[in-house]
């Protein structure tokens, strides 16, 4: 009984082939210099993406107000999310140039029928790097518009720190042992 296979698929890293009983056999690919050049370039583009993701992820580690590592100052904690947000932002750019333009060139490839090779079919792998590609860009956005910038004040202008007020009694409140005979509410 021959076994015929059922299913080729191919990525950046290994090229398989599964058969009838559901079985692959994968096999990674032998020389990196014998690669095509698109796919060469795409290994190094997810490669840049991998390494910017951890990065702007330990990055921004350290720009949480929460954490007391580095500096406690609210304005560096602020810049330093600021640059863990833009790395975030670059990390899922290159992972979107490399996701698209291996896409790009299997379609072409699938659309050109003097193509002589295999015809492959866009893979689950392209859709979850387009979403993770676009997870990528938009965490890194919201986290550079949280940050805040310091407000600085016009030149002739001050500002009024009310914290000197709280210690100041009021008498719109309520003091113990008076008689009032109708609601103990007090009305400002």
């Amino acid at each position: 009984l021959p076994i015929s296979s059922s299913r080729v698929f191919e990525n950046l890293w290994k090229s398989c082939a599964e058969d009838s009983t559901g079985i692959s056999n994968c096999k990674k690919f032998d020389s990196l210099l014998s690669l095509p050049g698109h796919v060469q370039a795409c290994r190094a583009l997810m490669i840049i993406a991998i390494i910017f993701g951890l990065l702007a992820c330990v990055i921004s580690l350290f720009g949480l107000r929460c954490t007391k590592v580095g500096s406690s100052d609210i304005n560096t904690k602020g810049k330093i999310a600021l640059s863990g947000g833009i790395i975030f932002i670059f990390g899922g750019l290159s992972s979107l140039v490399a996701v698209s333009w291996y896409a790009a060139i299997i379609t072409k490839q699938f659309y050109d029928p003097l193509y002589g090779g295999l015809k492959y079919e866009l893979g689950d792998a392209l859709y979850l790097g387009w979403a993770g590609s676009i997870l990528l860009i938009l965490g890194g956005a919201f986290l550079t518009c949280s940050c805040k910038r310091e407000k600085k004040t016009p030149a002739g202008r001050y500002q009024y720190d009310y914290s000197a007020t709280k210690n100041v009694p009021s008498d719109f409140k309520h003091k113990q042992g008076s008689d009032t005979a109708g609601s103990s509410k007090a009305y400002v």
